[in-house]
């Protein structure tokens, strides 16, 4: 039995999106419920995707099946394709199941030859009508199908447009639109050396062909791929009974929104085109009235929208985007999908929607995009001034998008120089080859950061999510030259104190300033209002990673429920405490690297302090410090330069002798691989005192704070563990030191020991490590790199965008969890783990704590949290609500 590859509209309903695509389904379902929708049926999904599994060429039956619903809609609508007594005509448009605007193509008033024409011409009484009909099938069918470039037919009818009086199109005379329709056949004939097809079945036939092309065109593969659309999904092909707007002043043709789009008002929004086909709406050849016009113009048919508008709201229960045609007086609509809106839209249209009773919250939480509330917390450039600023040829470079946000600054191409700068009250943007931990007080200081070099979880891309800082890392078609304090792109130069703007968002960079839309966290109502209800649903607590009690009292203005990583090391960086971590790392005996620890001690302690009390109430997870040792020390290469220079002068010699000798620490220090070599648990064991020194600054802020009335739970997490002595050595030293704190101080408060499990080592003998670890915290950034055996920061720098490209790799694994190698990592210590100890608290902390697929993964395997930077914190919970939605049983409890 062959295939069914055609439904009429009256046999598809909503259910038969996947099959219909959106718009046949939607089609469908409004002719099914009495609405005016003209006579059409849909070519499936599945024959696109067999059209293109047979070398493209229609799958066997299709073209029969096509020929017997054109029998049923001639017989529908009392016309026949092809005859030139009564001719119908039809539309071929694309209709993916999920929405994708402009991406492909349609080709309208198909089945005109000379005689059909005529025949047009005739039963119309509009001759006028005919032609302008004509001349836009031959133009569409020359560009869409046979990919003859638009510019020839457009340079025609605005030279014929030139010599009318209002230079619009409605201007042309019949005899004008007959001239056009000569020129257009003659471009036709001259690009193709063939004639425009008379054969109406062979119109069809190829434009169906063309539409099912259209899948694999440029724009709709990059809008898969932007918005993650598989390929294998195909577009259905909508053949519809043409209704013509453009048949006079009575006609007409219109898009609108049931609600605002930009900002999701519950007003009706949109635009109307008198005596116009549809393209004309979209093409912007004339300018259109608000749809509110309409009510003026028409209000018959203006009443008749609204209502019918307001039906379709309620019945798919979702803002809707309307195509309609008005035809001699008589209203059509073309199609209805669920509308495209804004972040801000988004938002206000699910709450709205609750309150109205049209959806339930559950409803609600799933429909909001993560990346919408996102997009939220985050300035960005005002979208007019974008799209200005590309045409005008202001855009300039693309990078990675590290961190949300736009910013705009001057050029400024050192930490120590933007930091400065920014003092002085100027707006930088910190441009580098890469960042390190030295560039963080620029960094901090700047509004964004911009890098040649460097991944998503490169230390740029950390720091700046950490902080909202707008952030572009990667952007590898600029030369940062930052002797000469400039970079360049081709013949473009910027230099130091140059405007640039730079959206973390996008990964855009532009020449100049762009005009911004600020956020206020208090102002988005609806934002929290929709949080509130998604904390209903979540069973993943959400907590963040926070270096500072201001990062920690923004976390927790977000939402957060705790800190699930705190990092020492950054605290090492600030200016004052430089010397005496250098101190530390250059001392020659436990003695003296004692006597430096001591100066450390009350920095440390006062930072704790800060944050415990930022988090009253709440666990805080403190990572042991991690880094390799080289970089709290000036770099090599710097160290170098100064010697050198130094010997040659002979100008200081007690300030050289100090430069060799750091020069011979810091070379002594270099490893081949550093970030696996002499770093984390490793220096505890390895730089006696260090960690002791650490856990007694983090003992003595807590029984302080505690004293002070503060709700005290601290966590001590123990980083890169590989073997279970490791775990074993630094916990017992560890207690011991917690214990005489507490004793010395004189008040007991609430702490764990744990580890964190970044190696696949420490994943496979998870069970060994629980006898000691009382929580476990995956530390994803590490745990990636080494599974995967990448240096992110090369990877993502050399080859593995790429390889995403190519569908090597199916996603960024150091963006989006490897659920398949490093989950099956997660999965196996999550197991090992409760079996050792049941009542083991599991969280994750790396950079995947804050993406939505990952999320959902952690949900699925039996984490307690997530922990993400602060600003990511709301999409965290709303995705953590999300996974908890797609659970089955969570439902049932709801």
């Amino acid at each position: 039995m062959t295939k069914k590859w055609v439904y009429l509209f009256s046999e598809g309903n909503k259910d038969m999106r996947n099959l219909l695509g959106g718009k046949g389904a939607g089609l469908a379902e409004m002719t099914n419920a009495g609405l005016p929708v003209p006579p059409g049926f849909t070519c499936t999904t599945e024959a696109c995707l067999a059209y293109f599994a047979a070398g493209n060429q229609f799958p066997e039956g299709m073209w029969e099946q096509v020929k017997a619903a054109m029998a049923l809609i001639e017989k529908e609508t009392g016309k026949r394709f092809g005859d030139p007594s009564n001719p119908l005509l039809v539309s071929v448009r694309s209709g993916a199941r999920a929405s994708m605007p402009g991406m492909m193509d349609t080709v309208l008033n198909v089945g005109l030859n000379p005689e059909t024409l005529a025949g047009l011409a005739r039963i119309t009484g509009n001759e006028r009508f005919a032609y302008d009909a004509y001349r836009r099938l031959i133009s569409m069918f020359g560009r869409i199908v046979k990919g003859i470039d638009g510019k020839k037919f457009d340079e025609v009818l605005e030279a014929w447009k030139a010599k009318t009086v209002g230079r619009r199109d409605t201007d042309l005379t019949t005899e004008m639109l007959q001239e056009i329709v000569k020129e257009y056949k003659a471009i036709y004939k001259q690009e193709l050396g063939e004639e425009f097809p008379d054969d109406v079945w062979k119109q069809l036939s190829e434009a169906i062909e063309a539409v099912f092309k259209s899948w694999f065109g440029e724009r709709a593969v990059t809008y898969r791929r932007l918005n993650k659309i598989p390929d294998d999904w195909g577009t259905a092909v909508n053949i519809c009974t043409m209704v013509f707007g453009n048949m006079g002043d009575d006609s007409g043709t219109g898009v609108a929104f049931t609600r605002d789009p930009n900002t999701g008002e519950k007003v009706l929004y949109g635009e109307y085109l008198t005596n116009a086909q549809g393209e004309d709406v979209v093409a912007g050849i004339r300018t259109p009235m608000k749809i509110a016009e309409l009510q003026r113009v028409n209000p018959a048919i203006y009443e008749q929208f609204v209502r019918l508008a307001e039906m379709l709201e309620r019945h798919y229960r979702d803002m809707q985007d309307i195509e309609f045609t008005v035809e001699r007086g008589r209203l059509w609509l073309l199609q209805t999908r669920n509308g495209k809106r804004t972040a801000r839209a988004a938002v206000k249209i699910a709450v709205d929607m609750v309150n109205e009773g049209l959806i339930t919250k559950a409803e609600a939480v799933a429909r909001v995009e993560p990346e919408q509330v996102d997009a939220l917390l985050h300035p960005m450039f005002d979208p007019a001034a974008k799209e200005k600023a590309m045409r005008e040829g202001t855009f300039i470079a693309k990078g990675l998008n590290a961190s949300p946000g736009a910013a705009t600054g001057i050029a400024v191409f050192d930490a120590k120089r933007a930091e400065e700068r920014a003092k002085a009250g100027a707006a930088v943007i910190l441009v580098r080859p890469e960042t390190s931990p030295e560039d963080v007080g620029g960094m901090l200081l700047s509004k964004g950061v911009l890098t040649q070099h460097g991944g998503a979880t490169s230390h740029a891309a950390v720091v700046a999510r950490g902080n909202n800082l707008p952030c572009v890392v990667g952007c590898e078609s600029i030369e940062v030259d930052t002797e000469h304090r400039r970079f360049t792109i081709g013949p473009i130069v910027v230099n130091e104190g140059d405007t640039i703007s730079i959206d973390g968002t996008t990964g855009e960079v532009f020449k100049g300033a762009l005009p911004m839309l600020e956020v206020d966290w208090n102002k988005e109502v609806d934002l929290r209002t929709l949080l509130s209800w998604a904390d209903e649903f979540r069973t993943l607590g959400v907590y963040t990673n926070a270096d500072y009690p201001r990062d920690a009292r923004r976390a927790r203005e977000f939402g957060a429920e705790g800190i699930g990583l705190c990092r020492t090391e950054h605290m090492f960086f600030e200016e004052e405490r430089r010397p005496s971590v250098v101190g530390m790392i250059m001392a020659k005996t436990d003695e003296e690297r004692a006597k430096y620890l001591e100066e450390l001690l009350p920095f440390q302690r006062e930072d704790f302090e800060g944050i415990f009390e930022a988090m009253d109430g709440l666990p805080v997870i403190i990572r042991l410090i991690d880094p390799p040792m080289h970089e709290f020390l000036p770099k090599r290469e710097t160290l170098i330069e100064e010697v050198t220079t130094l010997r040659c002068t002979g100008a200081d010699p007690q300030l050289l002798a100090e430069k060799e000798r750091m020069l011979a620490l810091v070379e002594s220090l270099a490893e081949v691989n550093p970030m696996m070599g002499l770093r984390g648990c490793r220096v505890g064991l390895m730089m006696p005192g260090v960690t002791e020194m650490q856990v007694r600054a983090i003992f003595q802020a807590a029984c302080r704070q505690a004293k002070k009335g503060i709700d005290v739970h601290v966590e001590v997490m123990i980083p890169l563990v590989t073997h279970v002595n490791e775990l074993r050595l630094e916990k017992e030293k560890l207690a011991r030191v917690a214990e005489e704190v507490i004793a010395e101080e004189g008040i007991r408060v609430d702490y764990k020991f744990g580890t964190m499990i970044e190696t696949p080592r420490g994943a496979l003998t998870a069970g060994e490590l629980a006898e000691y670890a009382e929580f476990f915290s995956f530390g994803t950034n590490d745990l990636t790199q080494m599974t995967f055996g990448f240096s992110r920061d090369d990877a993502e720098g050399k080859f593995l965008l790429k390889y995403v490209e190519q569908k090597i790799l199916p996603a960024n694994p150091f963006q989006t969890l490897d659920q398949d190698g490093v989950g099956k990592l997660m999965r196996m210590a999550v197991e090992a783990g409760k079996a050792t100890r049941p009542d083991i608290e599991l969280g994750i902390c790396g950079e995947h704590g804050g993406d939505p697929a990952s999320i959902d993964f952690c949900h699925r395997i039996g984490l307690k949290y997530v922990s993400c930077s602060p600003y990511r914190v709301p999409v965290a919970r709303l995705a953590a609500a999300q996974a908890a939605l797609r659970s089955p049983a969570r439902l049932e409890d709801k």
